[in-house]
């Protein structure tokens, strides 16, 4: 109702009439077309040069990328990441294919637990579902098994992203998503460019002012 309310009020404002079942129609077709816009030349090249590009822009945003020869070396590199800054507590997500990592292993170096990011943790650790070369961004989408508070909470936020997973424009990351779960969007989708700063104030920049002081990529095949 409320959205109904604001729309009727906005067509009273341009003095326009309730469209017509021709222009909603014009409407939901321009919908499902997704066209493209101008996409950056730097972009458009083969696969492992996106890889390469994703690398440096993510670099160059202040983000830490750490190539890892498989998934399973996960724990043992969140572990010397996490001890290399002086933190020994991670929050991770529930997906399936990072919880089942061998984490009993690393358990006296750091303390880790499964549950929704909280204020005041130390670090966590999630899945990207894409990497965005064009700009070194990552894609995250909330779900059950992922939630948003992940991303942002935590000082430091590490992220696993497989190089399967990069790919160059920001276009070719959203016909990934749509065609990951057809007719439905996530709820929320996150696109996460180095750790999180500002320079409002006085043009100091400021790290972790609305998220994460630390960004740590870990890149596996």
């Amino acid at each position: 109702m409320s959205r109904a309310e604001i729309f009727a009020n906005i067509r009273r404002g341009l003095r326009r009439t309730e469209a017509t079942e021709a222009q909603k129609e014009a409407v939901r077709q321009r919908l499902q077309q997704h066209p493209r816009n101008r996409i950056p030349a730097r972009s458009l090249h083969d696969h492992d040069a996106q890889i390469e590009l994703f690398i440096r822009m993510a670099q160059e945003a202040a983000a830490e990328v750490i190539e890892l020869e498989s998934l399973e070396q996960v724990p043992t590199a969140a572990a010397n990441t996490l001890e290399a800054k002086g933190q020994n507590e991670l929050v991770l997500a529930s997906d399936d294919s990072l919880a089942n990592l061998g984490w009993a292993e690393v358990h006296e170096r750091i303390e880790c637990h499964q549950r929704v990011g909280q204020v005041g943790d130390q670090a966590s650790l999630t899945l990207a579902f894409a990497g965005i070369a064009e700009t070194g961004t990552l894609m995250l989408y909330s779900r059950p098994d992922s939630p948003t508070t992940l991303n942002f909470l935590p000082d430091t936020h590490l992220v696993v992203l497989s190089k399967q997973d990069i790919v160059g424009p920001y276009e070719d990351a959203w016909d990934r998503l749509r065609e990951s779960a057809p007719g439905r969007l996530p709820r929320t989708v996150n696109m996460i460019t180095g750790p999180s700063r500002s320079a409002d104030i006085e043009q100091k920049l400021q790290m972790g002012a609305h998220g994460p002081r630390q960004l740590v990529i870990f890149l596996i095949p």
